[in-house]
């Protein structure tokens, strides 16, 4: 006769360290206005070193590089390679995270061993050990009050923001984070529910009715907050003929399937310029 099946464990208490960081974690914003105070240089330093320590990193490789824009002119010109958007001009910083292997060859190189790290594989491994720093760094910045945005347009401008910032072959931005003090108190975005996104044991395919009940929320938020940038905004969902936040997304004024299909091409071609892909 088998005993009966144990009860599971009960949750961990939160004690204070934990309530901290779910308060953190629920503060967070995205921030696109910034007070002109500067950022001191050595404590962000400080703040990437001990993300750096609290970050996983595949192999222990550590194959992730940073750049600190501070010169207002070349934030200036970051901004246009990030698609004019002001926030990279006015933030008093812009940290690049790139995802590198250029030194890890290197130190291969100067110790005899057989070259590698020159494929997509390491592409992969070393652009999420970027995104695993980028984030531990946004909290830790958050933590000490500042505010943070991550540009997407990190990725469609690779190649123009590798040459500005002077990167080796293998090694190209990610993502970017423009850090500063908040000007600006910005509601919580809203978020798809938990059961639409955590499964248990195996993955749980969405019937009509799941997408239905998920997304209601979201698209009634979402459309009220888009069309509350202005009349220019309502005029241009009128023009495209858009009726749902779903056409929005996929609208020419917003993700255009068109030229994304454009910037993942651009972005195959920069990993075989840079040493990530084999030449076609």
């Amino acid at each position: 006769m088998t005993d009966a099946a144990a009860p599971p464990p009960a949750a961990p208490e939160a004690g204070p360290t934990a309530q901290a960081f779910a308060r953190l974690m629920q503060a967070h914003r995205s921030i696109r206005q910034y007070k002109p105070d500067p950022v001191d240089s050595a404590f962000i330093d400080r703040v990437l070193t001990e993300a750096w320590a609290g970050s996983s990193s595949s192999g222990n490789l550590n194959m992730v590089s940073v750049v600190k824009s501070f010169d207002a002119a070349r934030r200036a010109h970051l901004c246009t390679l990030h698609a004019g958007q002001p926030m990279v001009r006015q933030a008093p910083l812009v940290l690049t995270f790139c995802a590198d292997t250029h030194r890890t060859r290197q130190w291969l190189a100067q110790r005899q061993a057989r070259p590698g790290f020159a494929d997509f594989h390491s592409w992969h491994v070393a652009a999420f050990d970027a995104m695993i720093l980028a984030q531990t760094t946004s909290l830790a910045l958050e933590s000490h009050g500042l505010g943070i945005c991550y540009m997407g347009t990190t990725m469609s401008s690779m190649r123009t923001i590798a040459d500005f910032l002077e990167l080796p072959p293998h090694c190209l931005p990610v993502t970017s984070l423009v850090v500063g003090w908040p000007d600006e108190a910005p509601a919580q975005r809203d978020r798809l529910p938990p059961q639409a996104w955590i499964h248990e044991e195996r993955y749980h395919r969405p019937t009509p009715q799941d997408i239905d009940t998920h997304f209601a929320q979201r698209e009634q938020r979402g459309r009220e907050r888009y069309l509350a940038v202005g009349p220019e905004m309502v005029t241009a969902w009128q023009q495209h003929g858009i009726t749902s936040l779903a056409q929005y997304y996929t609208s020419p004024i917003k993700y255009d399937p068109d030229v994304l299909a454009e910037n993942s091409a651009a972005i195959e071609a920069v990993l075989r310029e840079r040493g990530f892909l084999a030449p076609g």
